[in-house]
């Protein structure tokens, strides 16, 4: 089981569609460790009515920290040598939560915060051992605590697991539609999952399931094709873990007991045969080592230049050599007292603490140096005006503005401010005006996070001349009609936010109403083509506007494939590789059916200031001045130096 749990991971994460749910082999681990941990503890309580907690903690530190924090030595060493220096910083605050063990409380906060636009980390892969460390330390005095509840009754105590293990669904269930990264990455909302291996073990310990072995070998198979639908079936686009996650769960549990009581029959037949073992013995070095060996390649090439398929299929395969090694001079070496590692308990937990807190302390140094360092040349770069067909800057200036450092937190101050709503929001604000509070002149800015990056240029504009400006911007939501999806859901708060912020655009009756949006977006409706949904619904927002407004839309500014941040941190002293072919930046279909849409709607107006992004190249640096804060935003600074040109096209609609 093990070993379908680990190549599943590995080909998926190698690339390899015909295992799109391949991530559900972590699901299959989780089961296979609540199992194996509660048989271990329910025989502990059996035969001495209490858990030697000391003994237990330090046979699962023996068994996966070793291991552990071998290969996060090796991947932060690795980290330092070839990924860009403009993520290093960002690799060893991971690597501190991981040896602290809470890599997946910090990848669950990162990943609710869509704005960043950020490489893989390559200790991702550490969320699921930090859910499991996480069990390991609560679930022994859980069960303790339950065991002397219920009298000391183990088929009690099997009712006060799945009650435990319910709640823990629901919960999953709830949050993956109103958070989904929290519902994957944290213990609460993943705890049943182990529970369901839990229960498994406490059916069999406890005889509550009595199978004959026909039954049970016909269980096993049931049980693989469960896994083996979810492998192929599920994918990147399911809503999960949620309902998603019972199949994979359910299924192994399945295996699980139908192969206990049949260990010979059915499926065991298969999963016996020793080269399976023997990839289910390597299993958790495989895990640890396959994902560095991924990512990091991939991070000295730069992220611009996507590994191909055979290459990536090679280093999964070269992960089972490289797993044998750390299996065979690491793993089993600590697990057993007699093969070297330390035999007192106390002995063991101290090491342990000593080594996370030793890593933690230097990985932190090893972070404030790197924050430190300039990512530049010792050269300067003269300021320019902005013009047409633009020339970019060959190197990296040491005056660079943003510094690429800094470039992540070049947003426009509205989201400091709070007026830019975040996802939940449903009505628009009305204190979020700018300018000349006496002003009797508006101005609107309304669209999503592209909208809100031309908030600094459209800001400068509207004090030079006496306007209000209104701010409606929401993240993710488009200015444009249209019903899309936001993490596989229809983004219904997105459709009520719109029609709060039509209403309050009417009510205000501005004179110029500014529209920009980031284009790639999933609709809900899949029967007509995204292209003709755009036009229609832009179509519908400008026709819905006041009929004394003039609307103007804003073209979208290029979209890169990987940030540039990266790109430059890597070639300081010549940018130009890190330039854009703007027809790749630039899709000219989206360009034509907005220029048509606002030729067709009476008061609308089509801006285009690419010119002063791009020739046939768009750059990343012109003169002093960053372009971009990420793969599809630009900088505080520069849409701040695009004010002149806005305004130039802004008088001449007006």
């Amino acid at each position: 089981m093990r070993a379908i749990a680990v190549g599943a991971v590995v080909l998926y994460h190698a690339g390899l569609a015909v295992v799109p749910g391949g991530y559900v082999g972590v699901d299959v681990f989780f089961v296979i460790s609540g199992f194996l941990i509660t048989g271990q503890l329910i025989s502990m309580l059996q035969a001495h009515r209490r858990i030697p907690f000391g003994e237990f903690y330090a046979k699962r530190i023996r068994r996966i920290i070793p291991a552990s924090f071998a290969v996060l030595a090796l991947t932060t060493l690795a980290s330092l040598v070839f990924l860009p220096p403009s993520t290093r910083p960002g690799a060893l605050q991971d690597a501190i939560a991981t040896a602290l063990y809470v890599p997946n409380v910090l990848f669950a906060a990162q990943g609710a915060d869509y704005l960043a636009e950020t490489a893989p980390s390559p200790f991702q892969h550490y969320w699921s051992l930090g859910i499991e460390e996480q069990f390991y330390l609560f679930w022994p005095l859980i069960l303790l605590l339950g065991f002397l509840l219920v009298s000391k009754s183990i088929k009690r105590l099997f009712w006060v697991v799945l009650a435990i293990v319910t709640v823990s669904f629901v919960l999953c269930v709830i949050m993956t539609t109103t958070s989904q990264p929290a519902a994957f990455f944290l213990l609460p909302t993943r705890a049943w999952e182990l529970g369901v291996g839990a229960l498994a073990a406490f059916a069999l310990h406890a005889g509550l399931i009595r199978l004959n072995g026909r039954t049970a070998a016909a269980g096993t198979w049931v049980g693989l094709a469960g896994i083996a639908v979810s492998l192929v079936v599920l994918n990147s686009g399911t809503v999960f873990p949620g309902w998603a996650a019972l199949l994979p769960v359910l299924s192994t549990a399945a295996v699980i007991i139908c192969g206990s009581a049949s260990p010979a029959g059915g499926a065991g037949r298969v999963l016996g045969l020793r080269p399976l073992q023997k990839i289910g013995a390597w299993s958790y070095s495989i895990y640890l080592v396959h994902w560095p060996l991924l990512i990091i390649p991939q991070a000295a090439v730069g992220y611009e230049n996507p590994l191909p398929l055979v290459v990536t299929l090679a280093l999964g395969v070269l992960s089972v050599p490289l797993a044998v090694l750390l299996y065979r001079f690491v793993e089993t070496r600590f697990r057993h007292p007699s093969a070297g590692a330390p035999a007192r308990t106390g002995r063991v937990i101290a090491t342990a603490a000593a080594a996370s807190l030793a890593f933690v302390a230097v990985a932190a140094g090893l972070s404030a140096v790197q924050s430190s360092t300039p990512i530049a040349t010792t050269r300067d770069a003269p300021a320019q005006p902005l013009q047409l067909s633009p020339t970019g800057s060959t190197f990296v200036p040491a005056n660079l503005t943003p510094s690429l450092r800094d470039a992540p937190e070049s947003v426009p101050g509205i989201y400091a401010d709070g007026c830019h709503a975040d996802f939940a929001a449903t009505v628009v604000q009305a204190d979020c005006v700018y300018g000349d509070s006496s002003a009797e002149r508006d101005i609107v800015l309304f669209g999503d996070s592209h909208a809100a990056q031309w908030f600094p240029a459209v800001e400068a504009y509207a004090a030079a001349n006496s306007y209000r400006l209104h701010n409606l911007t929401k993240s993710s939501c488009p200015s444009v009609e249209i019903g899309i999806m936001r993490e596989e859901s229809p983004y219904s708060e997105c459709e009520e936010w719109h029609q709060s912020a039509l209403s309050y655009i009417n009510e205000v009756d501005p004179e110029l109403v500014l529209l920009s949006n980031f284009g790639e977006v999933s609709p809900v409706d899949t029967s007509t083509g995204l292209l003709e949904q755009w036009e229609a619904g832009l179509r519908s927002t400008l026709a819905a506007l006041p009929e004394s407004s003039r609307a103007v839309v804003l073209a979208d500014t290029p979209s890169h494939d990987a940030s540039p941040l990266d790109c430059l941190s890597q070639n300081t002293e010549d940018a130009t590789r890190c330039d854009l072919e703007r027809t790749e930046g630039i899709d000219k279909e989206v360009v034509a059916l907005e220029k048509r849409a606002t030729a067709q709607e009476n008061n609308s107006f089509y801006v285009d200031l690419n010119g002063y992004l791009c020739t046939n190249l768009c750059p990343s640096i012109i003169g002093d001045l960053l372009v971009y804060r990420d793969e599809h935003h630009i900088t505080t600074e520069f849409s701040r130096a695009l004010a002149g040109p806005l305004g130039d096209e802004l008088d001449r609609v007006r």
